[in-house]
């Protein structure tokens, strides 16, 4: 893919990659929530992710499934569904998921975490919690936000103490977690490389797949073309930051159709 433009990288990675899935329950390695990892592969990067308030990690499972086709372990534990969500255990939760995706072999045995290969990501009050999990991990190597919203304690606090690559999306129709007093806020916090995309017509739950009751409460319903946004520029960013792939930096340098990269400081990984 080198030399392809943003669009033809786009268009690459919103597709599922080579890999096949296998899908799993945390459960049975003592913590509720899913897992999807390739067939196969030793040594591989892993991502562990923070469901949104109110929702269940069942709104994430095409994401999941897509960064499991490219070769990723990708994790999201079930934990802290209630409405008094608690920002510290569910920060806690992510970093035993890491735990649990380096230390047990998965599949048949087949499979295994390069623990120099791990990233958090997250959606509302779950992309809080990845900052404060990244704050608090030093086996970290990259963070991904989805609509990311201030939490107790607070992400922004953490952003300061966070030096890995950061990738911030925030919608542009969020009236939860309007982007300047979250996202924004954040991403100017940010003391590792990091950068800002602004989905203008996305809202609050447009990340999250599907349809839930808690659209009642909140604002917005899941989008899918924010989803196949997200699905691409994540995929993206963790290949660069995680396994060094260049070829894909056509989508990760500048504005891309529905993505504008509206905050950017330093090099996602030096070249």
């Amino acid at each position: 893919m080198s030399g392809y433009s943003a669009k033809q990288v786009l268009d690459q990675l919103s597709r599922p990659g080579d890999h096949q899935v296998l899908r799993g329950d945390l459960a049975l390695v003592g913590l509720p929530g899913l897992v999807y990892t390739p067939a196969s592969g030793l040594g591989l990067p892993a991502v562990a992710f923070g469901h949104g308030w109110l929702q269940p990690v069942n709104r994430y499972r095409a994401l999941l499934r897509h960064l499991a086709s490219w070769g990723f372990v990708a994790a999201a534990p079930g934990t802290q569904r209630g409405p008094l969500m608690s920002s510290r255990l569910l920060a806690g939760n992510l970093r035993t998921t890491l735990d649990i995706c380096t230390g047990v072999r998965l599949g048949d045995g087949g499979i295994s975490v390069d623990a120099e290969r791990l990233a958090v990501a997250g959606h509302s009050m779950g992309g809080g919690e990845a900052v404060l999990a990244a704050a608090d991990d030093p086996r970290v190597r990259a963070v991904v936000t989805f609509a990311a919203s201030e939490t107790r304690p607070s992400a922004l606090d953490a952003a300061r103490r966070v030096t890995v690559p950061g990738l911030h999306l925030a919608g542009g129709e969020d009236r939860i977690a309007p982007p300047v007093g979250h996202a924004e806020a954040i991403a100017e916090a940010w003391q590792g490389p990091v950068q800002l995309r602004s989905l203008p017509k996305t809202s609050h739950l447009g990340f999250a797949e599907g349809r839930h009751w808690s659209e009642l409460l909140l604002d917005g319903k899941g989008e899918r073309a924010a989803q196949k946004l997200a699905r691409a520029l994540t995929t993206a960013f963790l290949l660069r930051t995680l396994k060094g792939e260049k070829k894909w930096d056509a989508l990760l340098d500048g504005d891309v159709k529905g993505a504008l990269l509206s905050y950017r400081r330093g090099a996602l990984v030096a070249r």
